[in-house]
Formats: C-alpha cells, sequence, structure tokens
C-alpha cells in the first residue's frame, strides 16, 4: 500500500461525489416523493449521454452547451414515461412496479444497441478535455472539476427547490401522506409526473458529464444505477438530504480502494455491495 497516493486519492473521491450525489438524488427523489423503485433510473443517465455524443457528432454542439437540449429532453421522456405506464401501478405490489421499471431499462437499453451499437462511443476533440491542475503530487482534471461545480450547484438547487418553493413544498406533502394532500387541493398525479421527470433530468445531465469523462456504452447505466442505490441506501431511502454526505462516503470509499489497495480497480463494484450489505445489517441490528 503505497500512502504516498493518500492525498490524490482523497481528491478523486470528493470529486467523483459530485456526480454520484447527481445521479442518486433522482433516485431518492423517485422513491421519496413517488414511493417507487426506479430500476431504469440508469439508462436515463446512459440516455442522457448518448444524445450528448450524438449532438457533439451531427452537429459539433459542445457536451455543456448540449444540457441544455439534454435536460429537458430527459424530463420529457421521464414525465412520458410516468404517464403512460408508472402511474398505472402506483397502487400495484412493489415487486410489479419494480418489474416495470427493470423492463423499461431493457428497452431504453436495447433501443441504445440498436441505435449506437454496442462499442465505447468517445467525444473526442473538446479541447478542455485533456486540460488538468498539478498541485504538488495531485492532478485534477479540469473536466471533473468541471462536472463536481455542476453537480454541487445542481444538487443545492434542488434542495431550494424542495425547501422554498410551492413544487417543493407540494411534493414534501405528498410525500408524507398522498390522500391527505389529495384532500387539501394538491393535484397528487401532477406532482408526482414532475418528480419523476426531474430524476429522469438530473440523470440526463449526469450522463452527459460522463460521456465526456468517459466512452459510454448503452450498459454504462448498471454502473451508475449500482452506485446510486449504494448511496440512497446509507442516506436511507427517499432521504433526499443524506444523499450529498452518503456520496462523499461512498466515492472516497471507492476512491481509497482502487487507488491504495493492490489490484483494487478490480474491487471498485464489490465495495458498493459491501456498503449495501453492511448498512443493512447494521440497520437490522439496532431495530433488535
Amino acid at each position: 500500500m503505497d500512502l504516498t497516493l493518500l492525498p490524490q486519492a482523497l481528491v478523486s473521491g470528493v470529486l467523483a461525489a459530485g456526480l454520484y450525489a447527481l445521479v442518486a438524488v433522482g433516485l431518492a427523489l423517485a422513491i421519496g416523493v413517488i414511493g417507487i423503485v426506479n430500476f431504469a433510473h440508469g439508462e436515463f443517465f446512459m440516455v442522457g449521454a448518448f444524445l450528448a455524443y450524438q449532438l457533439f457528432v451531427s452537429f459539433g454542439f459542445d457536451p455543456l452547451l448540449s444540457i441544455l437540449f439534454v435536460a429537458p429532453v430527459l424530463f420529457l421522456i421521464g414525465a412520458a414515461l410516468y404517464a403512460s405506464t408508472i402511474r398505472f401501478v402506483l397502487k400495484a405490489p412493489e415487486l410489479n412496479q419494480m418489474l416495470l421499471t427493470f423492463g423499461i431499462g431493457i428497452v431504453l437499453q436495447n433501443l441504445a444497441l440498436m441505435i449506437w451499437g454496442g462499442d465505447p462511443r468517445s467525444i473526442g476533440g473538446v479541447p478542455y478535455r485533456a486540460m488538468g491542475l498539478q498541485v504538488g503530487d495531485v492532478s485534477v482534471g479540469l473536466v471533473p472539476l468541471g462536472s463536481f461545480a455542476i453537480s454541487v450547484l445542481l444538487v443545492a438547487g434542488l434542495y431550494v427547490v424542495l425547501a422554498r418553493t410551492p413544487l417543493g413544498r407540494a411534493m414534501r406533502a405528498v410525500a408524507q401522506n398522498r390522500v391527505g394532500a389529495g384532500l387539501v387541493g394538491l393535484e397528487v398525479n401532477r406532482v408526482y409526473l414532475v418528480a419523476f421527470g426531474l430524476s429522469a433530468l438530473l440523470a440526463g445531465i449526469g450522463g452527459v458529464m460522463i460521456a465526456v469523462i468517459q466512452s459510454p456504452t448503452p450498459t454504462v447505466g448498471l454502473a451508475y444505477t449500482l452506485k446510486a442505490f449504494a448511496i440512497v441506501v446509507l442516506a436511507g431511502l427517499g432521504n433526499v438530504r443524506g444523499i450529498v454526505s452518503a456520496a462523499i462516503v461512498v466515492a472516497l470509499a471507492e476512491s481509497l480502494v482502487a487507488t491504495l489497495v493492490p489490484n483494487g480497480d478490480s474491487l471498485r463494484n464489490a465495495v458498493f455491495f459491501a456498503l449495501i450489505l453492511g448498512t443493512l445489517v447494521y440497520r437490522s441490528w439496532r431495530r433488535t
């Protein structure tokens, strides 16, 4: 174990936490407000990545500018999927809801395979992709740093919306008691639709960022779904406010294992499973 790499591992972990929080907060929003576990959340992330790639290849759109197009498109996709499928299973058993979202994820993944194929798609020629800063032994890429800043702004913006706006108050009211919220005049179904659309929008913006950092494939969403679930479980199901601190814990754990443990890069996914298992066992132990 080379401890001289510790500062680099910590910085890389904190920067990754921003993107993880952005993806996970959308999943937490769907669980907390609508009460549905969305297994297709990672596919919204994947669709956002490929839309950014296609805009760059076809029209030369800078990936950062493509967020202005991708975000509303993902909101509309999320809203359309809610109106056409999700709302019909809200009173169904949870297993039915999970199977539906799992099926939506498979459909989106196979559509991406048909359109873009299975090979990684890279956005090359972006001038700032190779730029970075060097502070002592720590190097910081400009893209991860920008991704972290955008993610922090978006997550903070969502917190402000939830805390200070009529829409946020409506979401919190529906999350606490959907029947009571309906009785006082709130249009519960419309709140659900907006919440699900926002959830897809946030995942899609995260996808745009990963399209610049990595070379996405149609299966890239699965890895980020796993990370988002680990963060949501650590924060507490539906607890939007706990997402940031949980994302930092998960990202730091991943970065430290990948950097400091021999052959640690192959253990990245094991970190998330270990965190989910450890959290669930600890909470069960506290209740007994």
